[in-house]
């Protein structure tokens, strides 16, 4: 297995060291061309500044796209006609247009396509998705989620929406075990040239009810969700992976084994090109993500809820 990188900024960087780790990195791809040589000789690989050079000269089976949202299009659908299968760092694309696009080629060429929804792979969630299927806790009937801290340095093309709402859209999506029916958000800038803070309300089926809270505004770094449930309310926290489980009888904490959610992610992808297992994130679920976060961002502009129909 051979697989190259492109991009090496805020996140690409993590996912060198994890794909060295599995020893199936085998060329880094990087415009600044000091960045791409730094981690070429970090992890002893080839290096470049050109995806066109890099693919004249290295044979490799699957790439990582972690380059700006924009150009997320463009540069998969490049590698995915030349039959690699790709995995883009979150968000898809900018346009669903653009993602539904991917999708129709990955399936026409045969290769596995996939897109960084990392929280599905953290421990915390993991355990608390295996709560609500088992219904100990009674019915799921809302999920909260905050995600705040300042901006970070890399992110220029996106506002907050596209860069860290669409975590949590993916998540509430993944523990209700369905689409969304409306989406209402606000949002607002402060300090930034796109929204750097908003809130946004997912409407389920039977009026099951997700909110969305994040902001590059407040210094503090906070990552967590609440599970409230008919018989308990479950606290988790995505950075230490702890869970608090709150019913009548009290308070208890569960503990679990604690992983790097980014390690069982790779792992995913590599395995599913392998043919060992499925991918758990789909294309098309990364494509109603999209979706919702372009609803969201219509329904701050107008103030309007937006009424969705996903698949």
């Amino acid at each position: 297995m051979k697989i190259i990188q492109i991009g090496t900024g805020g996140w690409g960087k993590n996912h060198c060291r994890v794909l060295s780790e599995y020893e199936v990195l085998s060329a880094i791809c990087d415009s600044n061309i000091e960045r791409a040589e730094e981690f070429g000789k970090k992890y002893s690989v080839n290096s470049y500044n050109s995806i066109e050079k890099l693919m004249e000269n290295e044979d490799f089976d699957a790439a990582f796209v972690c380059t700006p949202t924009i150009t997320h299009a463009e540069i998969a659908k490049n590698l995915i006609e030349n039959k690699k299968h790709v995995f883009i760092e979150k968000p898809m694309t900018y346009l669903s247009e653009d993602g539904q696009n991917l999708i129709e080629i990955a399936n026409k060429n045969n290769v596995v396509l996939t897109c960084g929804y990392i929280e599905r792979f953290n421990p915390a969630v993991d355990t608390v998705k295996n709560f609500l299927k088992s219904k100990k806790y009674g019915e799921l009937i809302r999920l909260e989620f905050y995600r705040e801290h300042r901006m970070p340095q890399h992110i220029n093309d996106v506002g907050i929406i596209y860069d860290t709402s669409v975590h949590d859209i993916d998540t509430a999506m993944w523990l209700f075990n369905e689409t969304p029916e409306v989406v209402f958000a606000r949002s607002g800038k402060i300090n930034h040239e796109h929204e750097d803070f908003a809130t946004i309300m997912l409407g389920f089926k039977n009026n099951k009810i997700a909110t969305i809270s994040s902001n590059w505004i407040t210094p503090t770094r906070v990552r967590n969700f609440n599970a409230v449930c008919t018989d308990a309310r479950i606290f988790s926290d995505f950075i230490t992976q702890e869970i608090r489980i709150e019913t009548d009888k009290g308070s208890e904490n569960y503990s679990g084994e604690k992983k790097e959610p980014l390690s069982l992610e790779i792992k995913n992808f590599i395995d599913a090109i392998e043919g060992k297992n499925e991918i758990i994130v789909k294309p098309e679920h990364a494509v109603n993500v999209t979706k919702i976060a372009e609803a969201s961002l219509l329904s701050s502009q107008k103030g309007i809820p937006i009424y969705l129909d996903l698949k």
